[in-house]
């Protein structure tokens, strides 16, 4: 059974820091990009950052960009690095695993959000 477990959410001030790390198991992903997506209630999942399968591209939504660092150490795990979090970076964050391109600051491709792996979930919340 291919699993995707998030953990390293929780409840940081304004300014703060936290890393989310997205554990594989089941398979490895070592062909697939991994991204990372957040959601809030009554919101449509927003794309926040990927990375492709050697690693070697990285791409961030403007929001983002240059406050947090996608990495990932092998096949099988991948992190989000998040500095200087504000309030409306609360949200569940979701890590997925799909045979999309990442290049040149861009992550695209058929089903790109909608394909995939996809992890339960975890809670970001930063408080003001």
């Amino acid at each position: 059974q291919v699993q995707l477990v998030e953990t390293g959410g929780g409840l940081v001030q304004a300014g703060g820091s936290l890393r989310l790390s997205c554990a594989a198991s089941g398979r490895t992903f070592s062909r697939d990009a991994m991204c990372w997506f957040r959601q809030t209630p009554g919101m449509e999942r927003e794309f926040v950052a990927a990375i492709s399968w050697s690693g070697g591209s990285t791409a961030y939504s403007d929001s983002v960009k240059g406050r947090f660092t996608i990495s990932r150490d092998n096949a099988k795990t991948v992190y989000l690095q998040m500095n200087s979090l504000k309030p409306e970076d609360t949200a569940v964050y979701y890590c997925n695993a799909a045979p999309i391109v990442v290049r040149d600051g861009y992550a695209y491709g058929p089903g790109f959000g909608q394909t995939g792996y996809w992890g339960q979930g975890t809670q970001v919340t930063v408080s003001s």
